[in-house]
C-alpha cells in the first residue's frame, strides 16, 4: 500500500508543504513549488507499480532460492525451516 506521505516525498522530497488528510486538496504548499493534481495522482500510481513489481520480484527470487536448495536435496520440510 502506498500511502500519501510517501507521495509527497517523492514528489518534494525537501518537504515545504502541510496535508490534511489523504486528499490532494488537503495539500498546503507552504514553501515548495505545487504540483498539479494530476502529477499527485501519477506519482500514486508510479509508486503503486514500484511497489508491485518489488514484492513480485521478490516472491520470484524465494522461489529461485528453493527450486535451487531443492535441486541440492534438501525437502520441503528442511526448506521451510530455513525460513524461521
Amino acid at each position: 500500500m502506498i500511502y500519501s506521505s510517501e507521495v509527497l516525498m517523492y514528489l518534494r522530497p525537501n518537504g515545504g508543504m502541510l496535508q490534511t488528510g489523504t486528499e490532494y486538496e488537503g495539500i498546503e504548499f507552504v514553501s515548495c513549488e505545487p504540483f498539479t493534481k494530476e502529477e499527485y495522482e501519477n506519482a500514486f500510481a508510479l509508486l503503486k507499480a514500484k511497489n508491485a513489481k518489488a514484492e513480485t520480484d521478490k516472491a520470484a527470487a524465494k522461489t529461485s532460492a528453493q527450486a535451487k536448495l531443492a535441486a541440492l536435496g534438501l525437502t520441503a520440510d528442511e526448506i521451510a525451516a530455513l525460513g524461521n
